[in-house]
């Protein structure tokens, strides 16, 4: 593990500022819980890489104990700062919901093209705890997010690596490995951040759980949040990397992909 959850002290979080911003508080919430999921994730991907001792192997002995690092240091966080948030009975919700998402079926039919869905989520993740930790005003939250970060940028160039393994056996063309990042990234929007905002929300505010106009004004709040310290560049960089644009043509559609990534990524 390159650090550990015991050497977090949660004793130096700034309370004020920590419980300055709800709408802060309860993306945590909702990025803990989908990492705390990730032991399924694993497994099914162990599953699907199964004959592949280097990949397997690595999944289970690393990515898996650093993904769910992180929903612990998250919940133990939010716990800190939300003494009150039921954090367990809302993991529960989510996880009930969530896990229906998550099956094999729904992996790319070709290897290399999964590895670039798995590339679209680490770009994300990186994406997004940058800005949370640029964002935040609390210390040990910007710590706790830069180690997250660096450990998502980390587990991309792995999942990277593996794509380049596979795609000189399968020979995805640019079109096939662009249409696995617009599949991702499309499903990234529609479910993951959507159901874990949801039950977030619904824990928080129960009283409003079944208000969907106020939960839907919630989650625009919380999307404008991030969207407002996106670094577009940087997970256009991280996109553009398995299409493998010729350098004369990169700038001419970094640009607009940028935009494009920073409408559709938390629009």
């Amino acid at each position: 593990m390159p650090w550990r959850i015991e050497d977090i002290d949660l004793s130096r979080i700034d309370q004020r500022a920590a419980t300055a911003d709800e709408d802060l508080m309860l993306l945590l919430c909702a990025s803990s819980f989908i990492e705390s999921g990730s032991d399924l994730y694993t497994s099914n991907l162990s599953t699907y890489f199964g004959d592949d001792s280097e990949i397997s192997g690595w999944l289970n002995d690393h990515w898996e104990h650093e993904e769910l690092q992180h929903g612990r240091a998250l919940r133990a966080y939010i716990e800190h700062v939300w003494p009150d948030f039921d954090w367990d009975l809302a993991f529960r919700n989510f996880f009930e919901e969530y896990s229906k998402t998550c099956s094999i079926e729904g992996f790319e039919k070709s290897r290399a093209l999964e590895m670039v869905a798995r590339c679209v989520v680490e770009t994300g993740t990186a994406t997004l705890y940058r800005a949370i930790s640029e964002l935040s005003t609390e210390p040990v939250l910007k710590e706790l997010t830069g180690l997250i970060r660096a450990d998502e940028v980390r587990h991309y160039k792995h999942f990277f690596k593996y794509f380049r393994k596979y795609n000189e056996r399968e020979g995805n063309g640019r079109i096939a490995v662009l249409g696995a990042l617009a599949r991702r990234v499309v499903e990234i929007k529609s479910e993951d951040s959507e159901i874990a905002l949801r039950h977030a929300f619904a824990i928080r505010y129960p009283d409003r759980a079944d208000d969907k106009a106020y939960l839907k004004q919630k989650c625009a709040r919380v999307n404008a949040l991030v969207r407002r310290n996106l670094s577009a560049d940087m997970c256009v960089k991280m996109l553009l990397k398995p299409l493998d644009i010729p350098p004369r043509i990169s700038p001419g559609v970094h640009y607009p992909l940028a935009k494009i990534t920073q409408h559709v990524f938390f629009r």
